[in-house]
C-alpha cells in the first residue's frame, strides 16, 4: 500500500513579496501531506478521539529547491522511512504540476497520549498499517545543513 498523494494549488495568500510560494506555505502543504498520510495510517480524527493521541511532529528538515508561481498545481509524494514503537520517520516530495521536484520535507513524528501526555507506542492496528506501506529512502534523506 501506497501513502496517497496530496495535491493543492497554490493560493494568492501564500504569495511572498518577491512573486512566489512563501517558506511558511511549503510547510503548511508538507503539514496537510502529514495529516493525509495519518488518516491513511489510521491516526484520523476518530482515532484522536478515541484513543487521546496523535502523532507530534519534533522535527523537520525542508530543502527549497524551487520557485513555485501563484495557481501552481502541486504534488506531495510521502514515503515511510523509518518506524519505531512511538517514531514516524517520513519523507515528502512536493512536485509543480510540470512534474519538477520544488522541495523535500523530511519529518520525525512521536505518538504521543495519555495524561499527562507523554510518548506511547502506536497500537498494533497502525503499527501494521505502516509495515503494509511502501517505503524507500531518497538519497536526500539524512543530510544536514552545512555552508
Amino acid at each position: 500500500m501506497d501513502l496517497p498523494e496530496y495535491r493543492t494549488a497554490v493560493r494568492e495568500e501564500w504569495i511572498d513579496y518577491n512573486g512566489h510560494l512563501s517558506e511558511a506555505y511549503y510547510v503548511l502543504v508538507f503539514g496537510f501531506a502529514t495529516d493525509q498520510a495519518m488518516e491513511a495510517l489510521g491516526m484520523d480524527a476518530a482515532y484522536r478521539q478515541r484513543e487521546g493521541a496523535s502523532l507530534y511532529t519534533v522535527e523537520t528538515h525542508v530543502r527549497y529547491l524551487q520557485e513555485v508561481p501563484q495557481g501552481a498545481g502541486l504534488a506531495v509524494r510521502t514515503a515511510i522511512v523509518g518506524t519505531g514503537d512511538r517514531k514516524l520517520h517520513l519523507a515528502h516530495e512536493m512536485h509543480d504540476d510540470s512534474g519538477r521536484l520544488v522541495a523535500t520535507e523530511e519529518m520525525l513524528g512521536v505518538h504521543v497520549g495519555g495524561e499527562p501526555a507523554g510518548a506511547q507506542p502506536f497500537p498494533s492496528e497502525v503499527r501494521e498499517r505502516m509495515a503494509m506501506c511502501g517505503s524507500g529512502r531518497p538519497d536526500w534523506v539524512g543530510r544536514a545543513v552545512r555552508m
